[in-house]
């Protein structure tokens, strides 16, 4: 069977599309919103041939890791597809955010580029000179703006020969220290997982999304597995049309996304719980005159735990503009399977089951009263729910979520410990609780300290580390981050920090300074600052910070 039928690589899948799909493409929106870029597939493949002879010329070459720190752009686009073409492993990263990139992401870019002895970090020129400014010296040196790259001669690059089982780009995910790691994902895996997303969507209309779907609308930022699997490669593999808006755009004016999507013939998308929400709370009748959504055929949702009042408030608001309530698909996954590992195959929106007593201090959510079925596994994939022993839980016994499956990451790159506490006998112990029923899938929360933030992943010590630079705690005086449900916002960031201070006007002003350390930071927005003396912050006898344990006292006003 040829590749034009059967690609077994990226390089073979960017060329089929291109050979089987030459009007079908990708086009990139400007911050407004009002202009866009659009190349059809077979001007994506020349672009990405051209992007690796540039690569080629400026040192890169194959097994390379390269990190790009770039907004959605063909620049990124370029950049990722042309370093996977030549066979050298891209890894994406956020590119901060506003006037320039905040400090944190300029270290974190920094400790990647270290983690991963990476050959260049694609930048803007903005986030280089933040980096020179601050003194990441491994992000300076390696630095390449796109105009230096696209300015290069391209040389010649022999047409590419990966095998399926190698590596075809690294996922940055959160790390305990505070620096991503890096998951490892082959050409099998992610086009295994593309088709079987492609499969399972459209299901409830009777056959893969590549025989009937027009395109995908996106504001997904492409360093998120959401978007640059869920999209990129399922329009790829699928053959059909992405429409990408700006991440910034859908924040600032969520009516874009709508809008694109009610002109764009029969659409999907990908989404966390917060960007449906924001719709719901940003946009007024006003912003959605003429707006016509009955083209909308599936609105997938994940990320996240999934909300049933945000679910219920968005059919409400934009029902009757033609959204229809059997869209909503609840999903899950995560970067070490690929992206999916289940998804609603019903078609008949979100179905919840109640969450049973005994299960109320497992779950992230305080408030949780229903959990969302998030469907059966896909394709080839086994999820099954063990106990703290590794045995299989009956059904509706809440447990860790394992997973087995050809999306599931070969490890961590250069990071055994870590690959052997999440990989066990090629199964992946995803740190997530939840139960099955029915051989569908139901979350009730995390074993891990890992907060999940409008779907993007945080460590508390990302949090803390910044609180204890205002406060210059971190030896007697600690401080403990986690998350907490604020109704139909999901989940937000809190931050408890102990103080000696006695005089309140000091202690206001740390409050506020911990707030813009973490905004400036992070660029997140904590939802509480609480103070409280030495000592009252739970830990272990070895020191570390009881994290659950000082969650459930906040909850219970137990914090004095």
């Amino acid at each position: 069977m040829s590749r034009f039928e059967s690609p077994t690589t990226v390089p073979e899948a960017l060329e089929r599309a291109a050979h089987r799909f030459p009007e079908r493409g990708i086009a990139v929106f400007d911050g407004r919103a009002r202009h866009h870029e659009r190349r059809t597939w077979p001007e994506v493949l020349d672009a990405a041939r051209k992007a690796a002879g540039c690569w080629a010329a400026a040192g890169l070459g194959p097994g390379d890791r390269l990190v790009i720190a770039q907004s959605t752009s063909w620049e990124w686009l370029d950049g990722w597809l042309g370093a996977v073409w030549l066979g050298a492993l891209p890894v994406a990263a956020a590119p901060g955010a506003g006037l320039g990139p905040a400090e944190a992401q300029v270290r974190k870019v920094e400790g990647v580029m270290e983690r991963l002895e990476g050959r260049f970090a694609l930048v803007s020129d903005v986030f280089r000179r933040s980096a020179q400014s601050l003194g990441a010296l491994s992000v300076v040196e390696r630095a390449i703006t796109p105009d230096q790259l696209f300015g290069l001669a391209p040389d010649e690059v022999s047409p590419p020969r990966p095998q399926a089982d190698d590596h075809a780009f690294l996922q940055l995910t959160s790390g305990s220290t505070g620096i991503p790691r890096a998951v490892q994902i082959t050409h099998r895996g992610i086009l295994h997982n593309a088709r079987a997303i492609d499969q399972r969507i459209g299901e409830p209309q009777g056959g893969p999304t590549s025989e009937w779907a027009d395109g995908i609308v996106s504001w997904l930022p492409l360093h998120h597995d959401m978007g640059l699997v869920g999209c990129v490669f399922v329009t790829m593999v699928a053959g059909i049309d992405l429409w990408l808006l700006q991440p910034t755009t859908f924040l600032a004016r969520p009516q874009h996304w709508l809008r694109e999507l009610g002109k764009r013939g029969r659409t999907y998308t990908h989404a966390p719980n917060f960007g449906y929400q924001l719709c719901v709370e940003r946009l007024d009748p006003g912003d959605l005159d003429g707006l016509d959504l009955s083209s909308w055929s599936a609105a997938i949702t994940g990320a996240e735990m999934i909300r049933p009042e945000t679910v219920a408030a968005f059919v409400d608001k934009f029902g009757p503009l033609g959204f229809r309530p059997q869209c909503i698909r609840p999903s899950y996954g995560l970067a070490e399977a690929t992206l999916g590992v289940t998804c609603d195959r019903a078609g008949e929106g979100l179905r919840t089951l109640p969450l049973p007593s005994e299960l109320a201090e497992q779950a992230v959510d305080a408030d949780l009263s229903e959990v969302a079925s998030v469907g059966p596994p896909m394709a080839d994939t086994e999820v099954r729910i063990v106990g703290t022993d590794g045995r299989t839980l009956a059904d509706g016994r809440v447990g860790e979520v394992a997973v087995r499956g050809p999306g599931v990451f070969t490890g961590y790159w250069n990071d055994s410990a870590a690959t052997a506490e999440s990989l066990v006998s090629g199964e992946l112990r995803t740190g997530d609780l939840g139960f099955l029923r029915d051989g569908e899938l139901y979350l009730t929360g995390r074993t891990k300290d890992l907060l999940i933030v409008r779907g993007n992943n945080l460590m508390p010590h990302e949090i803390e580390w910044l609180a204890e630079k205002v406060t210059g705690g971190g030896g007697a005086l600690r401080s403990g981050a986690f998350s907490v449900s604020h109704g139909t916002r999901g989940e937000e960031a809190v931050v408890v920090v102990e103080t000696q201070e006695r005089d309140d006007e000091k202690v206001e002003l740390q409050r506020r300074d911990i707030r813009l350390e973490v905004s400036k930071g992070l660029g997140l927005v904590l939802a509480d600052v609480v103070f409280v003396r030495r000592g009252r912050i739970p830990k272990t006898s070895s020191g570390k910070v009881q994290r659950r344990e000082l969650r459930r006292m906040y909850l219970d006003g137990e914090l004095a």
